[in-house]
């Protein structure tokens, strides 16, 4: 039997997304059971609270005497790096997001930053200037093609945004007098360098490799999100030739309350594409909007394996599209 709750959003949201970044760092201070813990909080806990509780809400000091981190086992290691890539790109990404689309300046440039240190900095225009415009389209790399696997969409996306949201921002500076020396990506390009040098001084040859992989494997799980929650999903094109509005029917979406708290009510995403600087504790998820058969979290190991992603999506797209039709 499922128990429901209600509470407090604000407070979920904080214990949440907090709780991840505070088992990361007992993993890497203290290392043993710590690190299994921030794994495991990532994955099987988060999932299992998904479905264990529903919640129906309004608008929406480790032990000094455990081993240091810098003898950790290999395994342990490699655990802590899983869990830290995970809390990276999904916790520190939906953080972003939601600061990206903040109206204030200092806000905004926290939020580029983290992408930033993620070597992800293009991520800061050409989410904003390309995808929340195209949504659902062919001119969005980041909307995914019914039939297509998550690795082919991988390479799609992040070449495709990346060269989209460098012509955005160019056609912006044209558009407003500015020089080209205010592009971007050119302090995406400086910080991205800052933080290699960064890592080398840190940690040496293996501190870059360890720093590349983990960007990588953050990066694969922003796009991985992209990917579940517009798979399929199409604009047509009115008599105007343009894409229709973009309407709930253009994103998937999940209920789930704890990874919904974890990732700052980025499961509502119909709501975050119709109404971009609304606060996430204020996104609310409209009855006709498509749903995930689970979490979000549950969905992306899901698309790790192409056929069953399909079996079990092909089906409710298809039937969503017939519903949309009639």
């Amino acid at each position: 039997m499922r128990a429901y709750i209600t509470g407090n959003p604000m407070r979920l949201f904080a214990i949440a997304a907090l709780t991840a970044y505070a088992l990361l760092i007992a993993g890497a201070l203290a290392g043993g059971l710590w690190v299994l813990a921030a794994l495991a909080y990532m994955t099987a806990l988060t999932a299992l609270l998904d479905e264990w509780v529903s919640r129906r809400s309004a608008a929406a000091n480790p032990d000094a005497s455990q081993t240091a981190a810098d003898v950790l086992s290999l395994p342990a290691k490699l655990a802590l790096f899983a869990a830290a890539g995970l809390v990276y790109g999904q916790v520190s990404n939906s953080n972003a997001n939601e600061l990206i689309h903040r109206t204030d300046r200092s806000l905004r440039s926290l939020g580029v930053w983290v992408y930033v240190s993620l070597l992800f900095g293009h991520h800061a225009s050409a989410h904003p200037l390309v995808h929340h415009r195209f949504v659902g389209t062919d001119a969005d790399p980041n909307s995914a093609r019914r039939g297509e696997s998550l690795y082919r969409f991988l390479r799609r996306a992040w070449v495709g945004s990346y060269r989209a949201g460098w012509q955005a921002e160019r056609d912006r500076l044209q558009n407003t007098g500015k020089s080209q020396l205010a592009h971007p990506y050119l302090r995406y390009w400086a910080g991205a360098a800052l933080m290699l040098f960064l890592a080398v001084a840190l940690g040496g040859a293996w501190g870059v490799l360890a720093y590349l992989l983990l960007c990588a494997f953050a990066q694969m799980q922003l796009l991985m999100s992209d990917y579940v929650q517009h798979y399929g999903l199409r604009r047509a094109t009115g008599d105007n030739g343009k894409p229709v509005p973009i309407a709930p029917a253009h994103s998937w979406n999940s209920p789930h309350w704890y990874s919904s708290g974890l990732m700052l009510n980025a499961p509502r995403h119909s709501d975050h594409h119709a109404h971009p600087s609304r606060p996430y504790p204020a996104l609310t998820l409209a009855p006709d909007a498509p749903m995930l058969p689970r979490s979000l979290p549950v969905m992306a190991c899901v698309a790790l394996h192409p056929r069953l992603w399909r079996r079990v999506m092909d089906p409710r797209l298809a039937e969503l599209q017939q519903r949309n039709a009639a």
